[in-house]
């Protein structure tokens, strides 16, 4: 009997189905039902699609023509350095731009030390301002440029019109005759005598 009943024991352990079978139906993943395709859903893929086709084809554009034309890289030679400029201004001079460039013209182009010598001595009103700044501008150049102010020249002067001052003066019978008092702006540029 203790026999009958370990065969009907084997015998259903071997109707039972393993369990490694079992385990693999678990594993395995459910496949979901597929959803149908709509037009709006194809155009967006479409869409998707032709951005990353359009990448593609410029690099491989740019990969086929590897012998394009460069431009041509200009060696410049190195200027020699130009000489320093020191600059000054006098603004709002109360004097007609006219007078000042009478003297400003004769001035141009000198070195200091003559310029000076020909301002100091001349009638002309214009030639105290214009002194002044020559002067000025000969105490930037050894003051901000370390340069000798006595060996400098004048390289550039101009005389612009400022403001005018409107003035009148009273007249016969009732009336007013105007009076412009016309100021400058005068601007000196100077620099190294070169030897």
């Amino acid at each position: 009997m203790a026999d009958e009943k370990k065969d009907t024991k084997a015998k259903k352990a071997a109707k039972k189905p393993a369990a490694k079978p079992a385990a693999k139906k678990e594993s395995a993943p459910k496949k979901e039902p597929k959803a149908k395709k709509t037009p709006a859903k194809k155009a967006e893929k479409k869409a998707a699609e032709k951005p990353a086709a359009k990448k593609e084809s410029k690099k491989s554009a740019a990969k086929k023509e590897p012998n394009a034309k460069k431009a041509p890289v200009k060696k410049t030679a190195k200027k020699p350095a130009a000489p320093p400029v020191v600059k000054a201004k006098a603004r709002y001079v109360r004097i007609a731009p006219r007078k000042a460039r009478l003297i400003a013209d004769q001035v141009r182009g000198m070195d200091i030390e003559s310029a000076r010598a020909l301002l100091q001595f001349s009638p002309r009103g214009a030639a105290q301002p214009i002194h002044k700044l020559i002067n000025s501008a000969a105490a930037n150049a050894e003051n901000n440029h370390d340069l000798i102010g006595d060996e400098m020249r004048v390289a550039s002067i101009t005389v612009d019109e400022g403001p005018t001052l409107r003035r009148f003066r009273p007249r016969a019978m009732g009336r007013a005759t105007p009076i412009n008092k016309r100021t400058s702006h005068i601007a000196v540029a100077l620099t190294p005598v070169e030897d």
